[in-house]
């Protein structure tokens, strides 16, 4: 039996229902490693192609919501500041990609199944 190319295997995304409808999904911890990668609230909006406010709104929910703080903004130094992640925020990622790894191994099997089902997408015709 041939092994299924994982790239042409439906995906699994994971969003994190937390108490009062606040989430934590795959989003908000693409920007958490871009403000990791980049160290700036703004340099990881623009990573994403996102404004900074909508950035920094993220930020805040996401310190509120987790009632810790994710990220710490700088000030000063030579550049004029940025923002860090914080060792939770860091924890926050590596527990979310774990959660992320864990569901996406146990649902291997149905989605090499659906993937089967579904089949390849058919051609448009040509006009």
């Amino acid at each position: 039996m041939p092994k299924t190319n994982a790239r042409s295997l439906p995906s699994l995304s994971v969003r994190i229902d937390l108490a009062d409808e606040a989430r934590i999904g795959p989003g908000k911890i693409q920007l958490l490693e871009s403000i990791g990668a980049c160290g700036s609230i703004s340099a990881a909006g623009r990573a994403m192609d996102m404004s900074y406010k909508r950035a920094w709104d993220l930020v805040d929910e996401i310190n509120r919501i987790c009632r810790q703080a994710a990220v710490e903004r700088q000030t000063g130094g030579k550049n004029g500041g940025g923002a860090v992640l914080t060792p939770f925020g860091t924890s926050l990622i590596a527990r979310y990609r774990k959660i992320e790894r864990n569901a996406a191994s146990a649902a291997r099997k149905e989605l090499e199944a659906l993937s089967k089902e579904i089949g390849r997408p058919k051609k448009a015709a040509s006009r």
